[in-house]
């Protein structure tokens, strides 16, 4: 039996589903992150390898039956950046003694486009560890604003919320800013005790700044001001992201899903950015995706397939 495998890589999970040729999974699990912007390209490439290893050997299959994998992984925006990480599975496939006939490497935002609105055109905003906005017009072109990483761009995502709180928490901590909630919950999270157990954890533990995202959500949902003027001023970036594609594409009517850890599914910011976007986009519609990303990533596997 031959396969075609998708790759859904993200900062904190990767998942991964393998497909015959018709395109139907029959094989899906979750493994360690691939964010190679992150953890590095050598340990993204031995987790997105160990894990189609994996589902593999649960499938009694091997890896000369594989007819094509496109791992979508957040990072890879860039083509120099998707080549880096495509040649390297290459490189390091080789050296345990597999050649894969076929490998693409793609945005996360990519594949999550394509599972969102496969036969239509659509966006689909990503806000996780990062942020980026995808969109694909009524030619299928596709249409990219956001995706500038963590030092110049990433507004709206985990990261900039968290780097944002941390700065509030360090603020309060010496009377520059006002007490915040997210101080409490962060203390108690951390177990660290007090900002100086936290500047520990943010420099010398390598703090996973992102992941403060979720407690200023909480601190929101509790009625903390300063949690709340943060995911407002967040909220608002990725609405801009939405106009900016609107002028790109030349329409007034659209439709975006929404995807990442951060807002695809219901809570404060969630909720926030949708009514953003009710009240200052009237003709752009938030829907669900029609699939997730991995299957998106095994649609964009069986295209390349087809067109071989």
């Amino acid at each position: 039996m031959k396969y075609l495998i998708g790759i859904d890589g993200g900062g904190t999970k990767t998942d991964c589903a393998i497909a015959d040729l018709s395109g139907k999974i029959i094989h899906q699990s979750a493994g360690r992150p691939s964010n190679f912007l992150i953890i590095g390209v050598e340990e993204a490439i031995e987790n997105i390898f160990a894990l189609i290893e994996e589902n593999l050997f649960a499938l009694e299959g091997d890896f000369a039956d594989v007819k094509q994998v496109v791992i979508g992984v957040a990072g890879a925006g860039r083509e120099e950046d998707a080549t880096l990480l495509e040649e390297g599975f290459k490189d390091y496939a080789e050296l345990e003694g597999i050649h894969f006939k076929g490998v693409k490497v793609l945005s996360d935002a990519h594949i999550a486009l394509e599972g969102s609105f496969p036969n239509s055109a659509g966006c689909i905003l990503i806000a996780g560890t990062g942020s980026i906005l995808f969109g694909k017009d009524e030619k299928g072109v596709i249409h990219r604003v956001g995706g500038f990483g963590r030092m110049i761009g990433d507004e709206g995502s985990g990261y900039s919320i968290g780097r944002k709180a941390l700065n509030a928490v360090s603020k309060a901590s010496d009377g520059r800013g006002e007490e915040t909630l997210i101080s409490e919950l962060l203390n108690a999270k951390m177990s660290s005790g007090s900002t100086n157990g936290i500047i520990n954890k943010v420099y010398k533990e390598k703090l996973d700044v992102a992941s403060v995202a979720k407690i200023v959500i909480q601190a929101a949902e509790e009625g903390d001001p300063i949690a709340e003027d943060i995911l407002d001023e967040e909220a608002d970036e990725l609405v801009l992201h939405i106009k900016s594609l609107l002028n790109k594409i030349q329409t007034n009517k659209l439709n975006v899903s929404f995807s990442g850890s951060l807002i695809d599914n219901n809570n404060f910011y969630s909720d926030l950015l949708k009514r953003k976007i009710k009240s200052s986009l009237p003709h752009v519609t938030v829907v669900k995706p029609f699939s997730s990303p991995v299957t998106g990533a095994i649609l964009l596997a069986k295209r390349i397939t087809d067109e071989k």
